[in-house]
């Protein structure tokens, strides 16, 4: 498995270092750090954004006067709220929630704040709802406020954008993302997260990060396999036009209008959810139920996740089966009326 031990001891090969340095070509960025996990990337990220108050006060002024100001979406992934409580019991920021993809309100919520330094930070295509956070318009703001952004990426990364750099990439704003986020464990197939970044950042975040320092770095084979999904992903295009073209066919076998191969239909109480579940794992579709607290009680849903490897055939099926336990006209009313008319 090649030496264990933390990064900053006895875990970091070259092996390591090759990863990340072809993940921050993928994401156009100066440098990367590989992280255990994906939460553990994001609560690195988050503590290190809430240390920069403690930096740039020592021996001026009071702590108070250069907290940082975090913009969160109401949606977002629970390892980026748990990274930003932990930043706030360190007294380094002050937290601000804006309303789900609502730009008009993160505008608001901007524009009467009185705080020097702001952080973004949003989830770039949403695990639970399948929505895309709306990246023209966060670019659009920060060029006006002048905040730095930050997006998790875990969904997007290898999914989407021409070469597979994910969601700002698709949207053409990949310069004006500060910090990414990803995970190993979704598209690559295999374990680990990263944050892409400037180098002056992954030097904070690699001496702030307690959740990276104190972390086991990933182990030599896990790191090479994840090499190998880069060239991959980069290489084998046709596996992200195989995923867009079943979006495509989803979207017209049930006239649900889907965005992305996460799809969610809302089934409202937990035994629906479940007994839906079950009638879907007897007709050979692992389809797992989701239930609070990951999402809000009598909003529980199935979520279905596409793949290169489904085909045309799978959907058809997988339509006939969903068709005896989820009514697709309910569903298309929550797509119309909630996250998919934000897109």
């Amino acid at each position: 498995m090649g030496p264990r031990g933390s990064a900053l001891v006895c875990g970091y090969t070259n092996y390591h270092r090759r990863l990340e340095f072809s993940l921050a070509e993928l994401k156009k960025k100066e440098d990367c750090l590989l992280c255990p996990t994906g939460f553990a990337a994001n609560m690195a990220v988050m503590v290190a954004i809430g240390n920069i108050s403690r930096l740039l006060s020592a021996g001026s002024q009071p702590l108070n006067e250069e907290k940082v100001a975090i913009f969160s979406d109401a949606l977002n992934h629970a390892s980026i709220i748990d990274g930003i409580h932990l930043a706030e019991k360190q007294h380094g920021v002050e937290v601000f929630v804006y309303r789900h993809c609502d730009m008009s309100h993160l505008d608001e919520m901007l524009s009467t704040c009185s705080m020097k330094k702001r952080v973004v930070v949003t989830d770039s295509l949403f695990s639970m709802d399948g929505d895309f956070a709306p990246m023209l318009e966060l670019a659009r703001l920060r060029k006006r406020h002048g905040y730095l952004l930050v997006i998790d990426d875990a969904h997007g990364t290898f999914v989407c954008g021409e070469n597979g750099g994910g969601v700002a990439e698709a949207f053409n704003c990949e310069g004006d993302v500060d910090i990414c986020v990803g995970t190993l464990s979704k598209a690559a197939g295999c374990h680990g997260g990263f944050v892409a970044c400037s180098k002056r950042w992954k030097q904070l975040i690699l001496s702030r990060g307690r959740s990276f320092i104190y972390s086991t770095a990933a182990p030599v084979p896990f790191v090479a396999a994840a090499h190998a999904a880069v060239i991959v992903a980069r290489k084998e295009t046709w596996r992200r036009r195989e995923i867009w073209k079943r979006v495509k066919d989803f979207q017209i076998l049930t006239g649900i209008p889907i965005a992305s191969p996460i799809i969610s239909l809302v089934a409202g109480t937990e035994e629906k959810a479940l007994e839906a579940s079950r009638h879907l794992l007897g007709s050979g579709f692992h389809v797992t139920a989701i239930r609070p607290p990951t999402v809000p009680p009598n909003s529980c849903r199935l979520r279905i996740t596409l793949s290169a490897v489904h085909t045309t055939d799978d959907l058809k099926k997988l339509t006939e089966a969903l068709s005896c336990c989820i009514d697709f006209r309910e569903v298309f009313v929550h797509f119309t009326n909630g996250h998919a008319a934000r897109l």
